[in-house]
């Protein structure tokens, strides 16, 4: 029995030796990335992304919870407007601010999660017209500390956030081209 035991014991120890040696071996950031073209040119993209007011129609965590808190403070666009929310735990708790807007092509957000973990990212919105359409790609980049290490041997941030944007993205296009 005890070497029964023992063995679980030595395979449970080794595969925590291999899961931190894994984590230690990733980046200290990460970047995650997705881009849409949209059959506009950017200034009819640009307001629904310098206003928090407008986020609500392509936001792909909105519908996630209908009670959801929100807030706006500092002007209605462009630098400085926030957005603060509140919600269930698909949603979390958090707050976005931004820190540079370039009409009609770029808008630099400060990110800050509260909950479900504490985190603070940069989101980034490009526009580039490309003849008839305007190529937006949305990024986000962040830290990341050894807990998201760990979380990221067994799923990458990329495949947590990709489908969110990607969905958002799709929304986005839908409200722009008015399909």
């Amino acid at each position: 029995m005890w070497t029964w035991i023992k063995r679980i014991g030595g395979l449970l120890a080794l595969a925590v030796v291999v899961v931190v040696g894994l984590a230690l071996t990733k980046a200290d950031t990460f970047a995650v990335e997705r881009r849409i073209s949209i059959k506009a040119a950017p200034d009819a993209i640009y307001p629904l992304l310098a206003d928090f007011q407008q986020f609500g129609k392509w936001s792909p965590w909105e519908h996630l919870d209908p009670a959801m808190t929100r807030s706006f403070s500092g002007p209605a666009s462009g630098e400085g407007s926030v957005y603060v929310w509140k919600g269930n735990s698909e949603v979390g708790e958090g707050r976005m601010e931004i820190k540079r807007a370039e009409p009609p092509t770029k808008v630099l957000i400060k990110l800050d999660f509260i909950e479900p973990f504490a985190s603070q990212n940069m989101a980034e919105y490009t526009l580039s017209p490309k003849g008839a359409e305007t190529e937006m790609v949305w990024r986000m980049t962040g830290p990341m500390p050894f807990v998201s290490k760990v979380m990221s041997v067994f799923v990458s941030m990329d495949a947590m956030i990709g489908p969110d944007f990607e969905r958002g993205l799709a929304k986005l296009k839908k409200v722009v081209e008015g399909a």
